[in-house]
Order: structure tokens, then sequence, then C-alpha cells
């Protein structure tokens, strides 16, 4: 970092920048994904499930349409929050805000018990400990402005899913 300045030497923004540096943890809330995070904020992880006659599959990301066969005809479904570990990386460096400040931490891909898999972090485990098929649970972490009550407009106060050991 160059003193004074809030950026590094090659002029990137880093971690500890100025506060009111852009931030690039904070979800873009809409009516569609609105009840998503309300869900997260009150410790639900949802998913969309297609009601189409002979598919049902479940996806995650949510999207209006169904990503197997193109049906629009998905709802909002609450997952039982269990999982099993598919991939994970342990991440040492990133520019980022607010990241650099969580390093090191684990990003991972899980494969959630409804079948869909979810980029996600891993908590309360040690990166030595991890092992592919190991069960998981569902936590939120707590981010933005720290206030509950869901996600409101410029990502204030929200929940994000991470998992845990089971």
């Amino acid at each position: 970092m160059t003193a004074g300045t809030g950026k590094s030497a090659e002029g990137r923004t880093g971690a500890g920048a100025a506060a009111g540096a852009p931030r690039f943890d904070v979800p873009e809330v809409d009516a569609f994904t609105r009840p998503y995070w309300d869900a997260a904020a009150e410790g639900r992880l949802l998913l969309r499930r297609c009601r189409a006659a002979g598919c049902g599959v479940a996806h995650h990301y949510p999207r209006e349409f169904c990503p197997s066969c193109w049906s629009e005809d998905v709802v909002w479904e609450q997952a039982t929050g269990r999982a099993t570990l598919y991939t994970w990386s342990v991440v040492h460096r990133n520019d980022l805000p607010p990241f650099g400040d969580r390093v090191p931490y684990v990003a991972a891909v899980v494969e959630l018990a409804e079948g869909p898999r979810m980029m996600t972090g891993i908590t309360d485990c040690p990166a030595d400990a991890l092992r592919i098929g190991m069960p998981l649970m569902v936590r939120f972490r707590q981010d933005g402005d720290g206030r509950q009550g869901g996600a409101r407009a410029g990502g204030a106060g929200y929940a994000v899913p991470v998992f845990a050991p089971a």
C-alpha cells in the first residue's frame, strides 16, 4: 500500500481502503431476489424448484426459469440446509474490499441435499480438516451494517449462507 492513499503501488484500491470504497460482496437485491435474501436474514436457505410435468429439478442460483427444461413454472422452496463438500480452495490473497480483511478463507462449492451445487464459504473448520464429501450444514453470516430484517436497498444488512461441518 502506498502510504496515505489506500492504494497499492499498482494503483488498485486494496483492503483497508478509505471508508466508502466500493464493496464487492454486496448483493443486487431486486423484486425477484428479495424472497431469497429475506429468508436468509431469517436463517432459511431457499432454492427454486421446477413444477413442470416430468421435470421437478431444484436449482441454485435463483432464476425465473428452469435451467433443465426452460419452464417458467418454478417456485421458491425451503432447502434442508444439508450439503456435502464438493471442492474448495483456500484464498490467501484478495485485493477486493472487504475480502482482503478476511484472508485466509475457504471458498467452496457444496452439493446441496436437494441436488444443486452452490458456491459458498466454509466456516468453523480448519482447512486441513476439509475432505471431499464431508457433511455440512448451512449457517448464516450477517454482513453489511449488521442490522436484522432482510436485505435492503444498497445491500445494507443482509445474511449470507455459509457452511460448517454438520
